[in-house]
């Protein structure tokens, strides 16, 4: 560049500095500058619609899949029966996603919000299991599961009210809770996703999840425009490239693959209602409501568009709407996936129709189990690699929030450190609450739950109670100051001025 471009006479900026905020502001917004279209409700043209959704999936896919292989080994079911099961569960996630995003009435958040399937319900839905044996567990377990979607439809309305009871200090703790709980995570499929998987913890896979890792960070910096939002499936695709010759993936599951299967409504019996069940998924829903509410706060700040009271409850509704009608389909409860709001954090995209693009293909996953096996060849310690980028970005947009909400005061300091300690309790130590009552368990063992609900209350502590009668208190010396300085309550006591 000319040196006249590079220096400035009036200390101003530069104008490559200028381009450069341009460029950098476009790419933030996604959105041709005077379009008027906020990046929220922009549609991409088809190729990138179709290959950033795609990013969203390889993000969210081993959570979707997760809570149906662990639930179905409890049960006891044959191969078949999984396979059908984790289908179901890329389905009805898919359904719940394109409810979530594209919305309905008053349903769905219409932002770019993943809904898979709820993790907090597998330790329940296991015990229902044992209670009830292998014949009865899966119809009781969708009885409940249909009732408390329901309640959470009914009650959706009334409890997004809460959310004057989340000031930016408590939404940036509760984010940045969400990213650090993740992280473990993350470093567990690092290692390899299982303990029993082969090579779990060994240097190939570790090598392997940070050699994945460089590449989504070198493709961020090195790519530009549309590549460098694609820095994650690019290097989610390398990882996994490089996965073949270290023996750490094959083909195996692709060739044994069902290419077409249509969801067999009530394929494992028509549900049944028993009323432990069901009293146990309703506190699992009210955990997973919370955590979608804390969710939908922190997509609203990264996507700058507020996540308002009727957004919450339309975010909420189809949350119990996706969940109650999901057993139909053999599919378990939807919730939000916090791993995904990192993506929209790292690529900048923040198009509601992108997730939605991913809630088809998720559909079409569920309905060729072959195209989901494709899928599946990415391996854990790739997904762990991509997963730290993914969820310290979480947890940096949290960072980022309690920045801006101010650290001044000594109660914000209080609330922010002992609800980040009592959130990484269950990540720490995850039996800690081991020997509590099961419903206690249920709400404890996310350490975003615990930590979001410690938040809430050290706010309503600090900031809500005894505020009336502290205001009542500071009028009153205002009163008695002026009677003793002759000035009536609330004059200003003039000063002088100088000259």
């Amino acid at each position: 560049m000319a040196p006249s471009n590079t220096s400035s006479t009036d200390g101003g900026s530069t104008p490559a500095r200028i381009n450069e905020a341009d460029e950098a502001s476009t790419l933030l917004t996604s959105t041709p500058p005077g379009s008027g279209t906020h990046p929220v409700d922009e549609v991409l043209p088809p190729v990138k619609l179709f290959s950033t959704g795609l990013q969203h999936v390889a993000a969210m896919y081993a959570g979707v899949v997760a809570p149906p292989l662990i639930v179905g080994a409890g049960v006891g079911l044959s191969a078949a029966d999984l396979a059908l099961l984790i289908s179901a569960s890329l389905f009805t996630a898919g359904l719940a996603t394109l409810l979530q995003t594209l919305g309905i009435w008053k349903i769905g958040a219409r932002l770019p919000f993943v809904n898979g399937v709820s993790f907090a319900g597998v330790a329940p839905m296991i015990a229902i299991a044992k209670e009830h044996g292998p014949k009865d567990a899966l119809p009781v377990i969708f009885g409940a599961v249909i009732v408390a979607g329901a309640l959470c439809f009914l009650a959706a309305p009334y409890f997004c009210r809460l959310i004057r009871f989340f000031p930016p200090v408590v939404q940036g703790t509760v984010i940045t809770l969400i990213g650090v709980s993740l992280l473990p995570v993350a470093v567990n499929w690092a290692r390899g996703g299982s303990p029993s998987a082969p090579g779990y913890g060994s240097m190939r896979a570790i090598g392997l999840a940070a050699i994945t890792l460089v590449a989504v960070v070198l493709c961020n910096r090195l790519l530009r425009g549309f590549w460098q939002q694609l820095s994650l499936l690019v290097g989610l695709a390398f990882g996994t490239l490089i996965a073949f010759p270290l023996g750490l993936a094959d083909f195996g599951a692709v060739r044994n693959a069902e290419i077409f299967s249509l969801p067999s409504p009530f394929h494992f019996g028509a549900p049944v209602f028993d009323a432990a069940a069901i009293v146990s998924m309703c506190i699992v829903m009210v955990v997973s409501m919370t955590e979608s509410t804390a969710d939908m706060l922190a997509l609203g700040k990264i996507v700058e568009r507020e996540a308002d009271e009727p957004t919450l409850a339309a975010g909420l509704r189809a949350d119990g709407l996706a969940t109650a009608l999901s057993p139909v389909f053999n599919g378990f409860a939807a919730s939000a996936f916090a791993q995904n709001i990192g993506l929209v954090a790292l690529t900048r995209i923040r198009s509601r129709f992108v997730v939605a693009a991913g809630g088809g293909i998720l559909i079409l996953l569920g309905l060729f189990p072959v195209l989901g096996s494709v899928v599946s060849l990415v391996p854990q310690p790739v997904l762990g690699g991509a997963g730290i980028v993914l969820f310290g970005t979480v947890a940096a947009s949290g960072i980022r929030t309690l920045a801006e909400a101010g650290m001044e005061s000594s109660s914000n300091t209080i609330l922010v450190s002992v609800s980040l300690g009592v959130g990484i309790v269950p990540i720490a130590v995850p039996t800690f609450y081991d020997s509590f009552p099961e419903a206690v368990r249920t709400l404890l063992h996310s350490g975003i739950s615990a930590g979001c609900v410690m938040a809430v209350l050290l706010n309503l502590l600090f900031h809500h109670v005894g505020t009336a009668r502290r205001a009542r208190s500071g009028q009153s010396s205002g009163q008695t100051s002026g009677q003793a300085t002759g000035q009536p309550s609330g004059a200003t006591v003039p000063t002088a001025t100088p000259s």
